[in-house]
Order: structure tokens, then sequence, then C-alpha cells
């Protein structure tokens, strides 16, 4: 073999050392870059997940308010402790009784 031919393979070998490393190395950053952004247990995952976690935290608290209210007007109807103002609006409201001077508000 020609001694030309040699020094270019050995150089050609120096330099391809020098270049895989790096090369590999980048590949492997982005390999794990990306996998840490997408991807079921990735951040944007993570991100989203934390949005429909403060979702759920708000309906939990309206519901549980309304909830609250709700349990408050059944036990004003409880007969052992039944609270005859409350008991005279549903009975005005169920039958649609009313005085001839009163006005009716109806709230929704």
């Amino acid at each position: 073999m020609n001694s030309g031919h040699m020094k270019f393979l050995a150089e050609l070998r120096i330099r391809a050392r020098h270049i895989l490393g790096p090369s590999l190395g980048a590949t492997l950053i982005v390999y794990v870059t990306y996998h840490a952004l997408q991807g079921e247990r990735g951040l944007i995952a993570f991100w989203q997940l934390h949005g429909q976690v403060a979702h759920a935290q708000h309906i939990y608290q309206v519901l549980s308010a309304t909830k609250e209210r709700l349990q408050n007007r059944v036990n004003l109807l409880n007969p052992n402790s039944l609270d005859a103002d409350m008991l005279e609006e549903r009975v005005r409201f169920m039958l649609g009784y009313s005085r001839p001077d009163e006005t009716i508000i109806l709230k929704r």
C-alpha cells in the first residue's frame, strides 16, 4: 500500500474519534431532552396534569359549597329541629299560596 494512503487513513481515524465522541454526546443530550419534555411522564404532560388538578380542585370547592348550602336547608326542614319560617316558605312555594298584599320574587 501507498504510504500516503496509510497516512490518510490514520488521519481519518484520528479525526473520526474526535468527531464521534461529541456527536454521540450531542445525540444523547437531544434524546434525553426530547423525552424529558414529551411523553406521558414529560414536563408538558406534568403541566397539563397540574392544570387538570387545579380545575378539579375548583370544581370540588364549588360542589362542596353547594352541598353545604343544601345540607343547611335540609337541616332546617328536619322534623326534630323544624324552622317555622322555612316550613312556611316551602309550603307557599310548593302550593303557590300568597297573601293579596305580598309581592312574590322567585330566584333561580
